[in-house]
Parts: structure tokens; C-alpha cells; sequence
């Protein structure tokens, strides 16, 4: 088996085709259980966030399954293939573990170093497990990205240096109204985007934050974590009229802020107004930045600006800490895919001494209980060095090409059953 992924991103797609592909929890869960469904794949999950769909599989084999996959999802977006598929990324095998790492620690990610993908991470783990689609290898690719992704948090500074869409989005805004201090501040939504453009504002010195949304429970709880004021979806034009910075990332279907509300709240007062859209699909529509000193940026501007700034984050070091563990988490793979022919190998070899053994008793039945324990212990050695220098140089190959072919001439040389190597893969959890 090998880790197969197939994703589109901002890196390669256009927004409005980011836009188009999204899924809510419903929709990721009909794709991975479609997936999951498909010949030749034996483990599913699906990575989603606001500029990422990455689907990724354990299979069979590499030709025929990309194809299933790149179908399942465009068949779900109802989207045809011959306009996603230009547009699609591949990565297999050890290029997929690499990948999975890189994205895991925010390598990959609009702004380098933002910390939402850890957490989106966890969660495509998690839907996978409840659903029953994660087996032992998507499971142990994905709980060590985790444990690099912390790493890189631990020893690296990019939690401070690495800004958050936020962050830059309000930079941005900051541009267009000067400073922040001072001013009201109006978030639409409540989930995790949401809390972290709540929390950044309320570090930035504004009068008042407040958060809108369509369950006001949620909005008031959210408000109460950060000192700030939550209401009603209902009062959304009283608090745009009052707001100078709108934040808006629901995640609902549909356009959430309209032109014709933003100008009726903007009524015939001209002030500036800054609205971010980190939605995918948008929460705002894009003919309000058409209206007089109205500032509009969404992902897709966010995209171009983050592409222009290449002194966003010094990502050396953890590009370094990425590269050694993907070394290393290989390695094991490898030394692990040879570990089931090397038991094997052992156990033929200590079923052969135990035979000879018992041949040796019923042969000479006389023989005295302290040469018996003599000559089995001396049986025992031979093997046990005669074992030794294959076992040894099969381990030192784990890391090169030749490793699991060198496996499979031990297997061929010693005629081992292949019933069982196989049954120690299962026994140890070893992907073959």
C-alpha cells in the first residue's frame, strides 16, 4: 500500500474555483465515504479549509486510483473534470508524506506559519477515524505531521513572527483607515476564524468588538472570551452602520453581506470602511468594494498580497526540523515494510534448530541432560550468527532503493511462506 493525495489549492487554482469545490462538514463527509468507496483505496480522509481540499488515500496502486479520486471529487462539486483537473496537485508515496508534513506545519499555507491548518489537520484525522475510513497507515502519517507541526511551534518562533490571515488582513485595513485604536469593529460568525479575528481585535485597542451571529448564544459566548459584545444576526445593518472594520467568516452558503445592505448601512454619511471576507465560498459581495471609501479584501486579494511579500516569515528553521523528520518518519516506514520477512526469517530458522534438535533426542536418547543443554545452546548460536549479518544489512538498506527488494530476496532465497510474512504485517500493523 502506499499514501496517494490529490488536492487543489491556492497555490495552483483560482479562488472562484476554491469557491466552487467547497464542502461543508456534510459534503467532506460524502467525499471521503465516495472515496473510500472507490476501487483499489483501502484508507480515506479529506483536509479541508478555506483555500485547501487535499484528499488523502492509502491505495493499492498509483494508476487508476487519481482518476477515481480527481472523479469523486468533481462529481461531488458537481464541477466538470476537464476544469478542475488542470488544477489539481498529485503527490505519492514518500513525496506524500513529505507533503502532508509541509502542509501540517503551515509551510504550504496563504500566509507561511499560520496556526489554524494544525488544528484543521486534526480534524481531517479525526473525521476519518469516526467514520471508520483511517486505517494504521493514514493514522500514523498524520499523527506524526502532528507531532512535527507541534515541534515546529515548540522550537521555532513562528508563532510569533508568522502572522494569521487576520493579522494581515488587517494590516491591510489598517492602510486604508490609519490606526485601529479607537475604532468599532464588527465580526459576522462565530467558529474558529471568527474567534481568532475577535481575539487579534481585541489586542489591537478598539472602542468596541462586536460578533454577529445566526445563533445568538454563540456570539455572546464568543464575546465573553474576549471582553466583547455579542449579538443577533437580526441587528447585523445597526451594527454595520456603526462598525469602521467588518470581519466576516461564516462559512454559510451564499452571500451573507450584500452591496445593497452595505450601502443602506453606509446610508449618505461618506466614511471609510474596511470589509474583510475570509470566507470560501464569500461571505461578502464582491460589488462592495465598488461603493465610495469602501475597501474590500477578500482571500483572493489576500492571495496576491501574501504572494508579493516574501519577508512574511523567516521559514528556515522549520523548513529544516520538516525535512528531518520526513527523513526519519521514511526510514522507519522502511526499516518497518522489511521487519515482517526478518521475523519470518527467524522463526523458520528457530523452527529448523527446534526440529534438528528433536531429531538429535530421539536419536540418542542417552545422551546426558548437561551435553544436551551444551549442544542446543551451541545449535542455537550458529543460527542465531549465521541470521545475523542478513538481518543486520537488510536494516542498513531500510533507507535506500534496495531495501525492500533486498527483503524479497531473503524471502526467495530462504523459501519463505509468504502466508507468514503476511501474518506478521498483520500482527505488527505493518503497511506492506
Amino acid at each position: 500500500m502506499s499514501i496517494l493525495v490529490v488536492g487543489v489549492s491556492h497555490q495552483t487554482a483560482p479562488v472562484s474555483l476554491l469557491e466552487r469545490l467547497s464542502l461543508d462538514a456534510d459534503g467532506v463527509e460524502k467525499l471521503i465515504v465516495a472515496v473510500h468507496g472507490t476501487d483499489h483505496v483501502q484508507e480515506a480522509t479529506v483536509l479541508s479549509t478555506c483555500n485547501r481540499i487535499e484528499i488523502y488515500t492509502d491505495v493499492e496502486r498509483f494508476h487508476g486510483s487519481v482518476e477515481a479520486v480527481a472523479r469523486a471529487l468533481c462529481d461531488l462539486a458537481e464541477e466538470p473534470t476537464d476544469e478542475v483537473v488542470p488544477h489539481l496537485y498529485v503527490h505519492y508515496d514518500d513525496g506524500a508524506i513529505s507533503h502532508l508534513f509541509h502542509v501540517a506545519a503551515g509551510l504550504n499555507s496563504m500566509v507561511v506559519g499560520e496556526g489554524q491548518i494544525l488544528g484543521q489537520t486534526r480534524e481531517a484525522l479525526r473525521h476519518g477515524q469516526e467514520l471508520g475510513t483511517v486505517g494504521p497507515a493514514l493514522n500514523a502519517a498524520f499523527q506524526q505531521a502532528l507531532r512535527v507541526a507541534k515541534r515546529t511551534h515548540a522550537e521555532t518562533d513562528i508563532d510569533r513572527v508568522a502572522p494569521s490571515l487576520v493579522s494581515v488582513s488587517l494590516d491591510h485595513a489598517e492602510e486604508r483607515l490609519g490606526t485601529l485604536t479607537g475604532r468599532r469593529a464588527l465580526v459576522v460568525g462565530a467558529g474558529a476564524m471568527a474567534s481568532l479575528a475577535v481575539a487579534t481585535l481585541t489586542r489591537r485597542g478598539l472602542a468596541e468588538v462586536v460578533v454577529v451571529n445566526r445563533t445568538p448564544s454563540k456570539a455572546r459566548r464568543l464575546g465573553l472570551q474576549y471582553d466583547a459584545r455579542g449579538a443577533d444576526l437580526e441587528d447585523l445593518e445597526a451594527e454595520l452602520a456603526v462598525a469602521d472594520v467588518v470581519v466576516s467568516c461564516t462559512g454559510a452558503v451564499g452571500t451573507v453581506l450584500s452591496v445593497g445592505q452595505v450601502a443602506h448601512a453606509l446610508g449618505t454619511r461618506p466614511r471609510d470602511l474596511a470589509v474583510i471576507d475570509l470566507a470560501l465560498p464569500h461571505d461578502v459581495e464582491t460589488g462592495v468594494d465598488d461603493l465610495p471609501g469602501v475597501a474590500l479584501v477578500n482571500l483572493e486579494r489576500l492571495a496576491a498580497l501574501t504572494d508579493e511579500d516574501d519577508t512574511l516569515v523567516d521559514v528556515l528553521g522549520v523548513r529544516r526540523i520538516v525535512a528531518e523528520e520526513v527523513q526519519a518518519f521514511l526510514t522507519a516506514r522502511r526499516i518497518a515494510s522489511v521487519t515482517p520477512t526478518v521475523v519470518a526469517l527467524r522463526s523458520m530458522a528457530t523452527g529448523v534448530v527446534d526440529a534438528e534438535l528433536a531429531r538429535l533426542d530421539s536419536r540418542l536418547p542417552e545422551l546426558p541432560d548437561e551435553v544436551r543443554a551444551e549442544l542446543a545452546h551451541a545449535v542455537r548460536r550458529v543460527a542465531d550468527k549465521l541470521m545475523h549479518q542478513p538481518t543486520v544489512r537488510v536494516k542498513e538498506l531500510a533507507d535506500s532503493g534496495g531495501a525492500v527488494s533486498y527483503a524479497a530476496a531473503l524471502a526467495d532465497l530462504f523459501s519463505l511462506d509468504q502466508q507468514s510474512v503476511d501474518a506478521v504485517t498483520r500482527a505488527d500493523g505493518v503497511q506492506p
